[in-house]
């Protein structure tokens, strides 16, 4: 099985490709730049390339063998709309754009892997390796399986790995079951009649209203949902009326939100709670509502088998250090859609503590280089023993 230490030659490339990355980060499905170095890196290490999958997607193939077998590898390219409050060497040379979740460091550890799969070729088998644009809520897994992913490359198994603050960049968690929740968005219009302030009686206050549906929120996972059952109701943006018209009730208030669940019962239950409390609502006040919920990422649901492969190659490489108890995040990942087309399973990989900014999504976030060498070694061992040579 592939080592740290036969991976080790490769490590100053691979870090200042990374450095690289994160310098010019790039938004979902704008992955231009990004996409064209992915693509020509895995045309020099000899893999067939197909691009345009999803808009900016890169598949690397590489076939050795007579195996039969077929498993992708999934990377996430895109970078998020904040600005880097660091000044690093390295640092984003595009304002308001920045890699602040490690995308930058999952690109740079899978072409490593085809890289040392490449020049090694012990197995025998088929390997996608899958660089998907638009991971951060632009819809790029779906955009990817609906331009035709898994028809083109199909796959038995398909693996995800995410960097993770809190872990050592020597561990590893690997957990059958939820890893991440759903994420769907919500938006209420209270739709009443405007008008004078000192003369409430006159109109339909949807203000009032909207203060009542939001107190009562989160009685939908304190009091409706099973407690057993893990789930997030959030309302994340209110707006109604003019801070420079105190004396105006508005016609309308609208009220934005997050919904989270792992497992598509809640999922279900949360969507209609949250219409059953607006109505309800509308209707004690007298007025209108509209109501929209959108679906936008399932669970991600580690599958068992898939899981037990990823454990069998995370031992290998992390020995002790390997986690198969880590509890699942509320954050959402469109890897989701492509565990619904293969059996599959989404990984942790240590980032270092998690401190002085390293959180993701943090102004002062980075992925950590050290990381490198232990990701490129996973993804190597998971290939060379799924797909072992006998």
């Amino acid at each position: 099985m592939s080592s740290h230490h036969e991976i080790e030659p490769d490590l100053p490339f691979l870090t200042s490709l990374r450095r690289n990355l994160h310098a010019h980060p790039e938004l979902g499905f704008e992955e231009e730049r990004t996409s064209g170095i992915v693509a020509t890196l895995l045309e020099e290490a000899g893999l067939t390339v197909h691009r345009g999958l999803g808009k900016t997607g890169v598949v690397g193939t590489l076939q050795v063998g007579n195996g039969t077998r077929r498993i992708g590898l999934r990377a996430d390219m895109d970078a998020l709309a904040m600005p880097e409050k660091t000044n690093r060497p390295y640092k984003s040379t595009i304002p308001g754009k920045m890699h602040a979740c490690g995308h930058d460091g999952h690109t740079t550890m899978l072409l490593g892997a085809a890289r040392h799969l490449a020049a090694k070729r012990g197995f025998s088998g088929t390997v996608h390796f899958i660089f998907q644009p638009a991971e951060e809520g632009r819809g790029g897994a779906r955009r990817m399986v609906e331009d035709g992913l898994f028809d083109l490359f199909p796959c038995d198994a398909v693996y995800g790995l995410h960097n993770m603050p809190g872990l050592a960049v020597d561990e590893m968690a690997v957990v059958e079951g939820p890893q991440l929740a759903s994420s769907d968005s919500w938006r209420i219009t209270f739709r009443g009649t405007g008008t004078h302030g000192a003369k409430p009686h006159l109109g339909k206050d949807p203000i009032t209203a909207a203060a009542t549906f939001l107190s009562a929120l989160q009685t939908i996972v304190g009091r409706v949902v099973d407690p057993l059952q893990p789930a997030v109701v959030s309302a994340c943006s209110l707006q109604a009326g003019d801070p420079k018209a105190l004396n105006v009730i508005p016609d309308t208030v609208e009220i934005g939100g997050t919904a989270r669940a792992y497992t598509p019962e809640v999922r279900d239950q949360l969507e209609e709670e949250i219409g059953r409390l607006a109505h309800g609502t509308a209707a004690m006040f007298g007025i209108a509502v509209d109501y929209q919920f959108e679906r936008r990422i399932p669970p991600v649901i580690n599958d068992a088998d898939a899981t037990a492969r990823a454990l069998k190659a995370a031992t290998a490489v992390f020995g002790e250090n390997v986690r198969t108890r880590f509890p699942p995040s509320t954050a959402g990942d469109d890897f989701a859609f492509f565990g619904q087309n293969a059996p599959g399973c989404y990984v942790w990989l240590g980032n270092g503590p998690a401190v002085d900014g390293a959180l993701h999504h943090n102004t002062a976030y980075d992925f950590n280089d050290e990381a490198i060498a232990s990701g490129v070694a996973f993804w190597t061992t998971l290939v060379e023993q799924e797909l072992g040579e006998g």
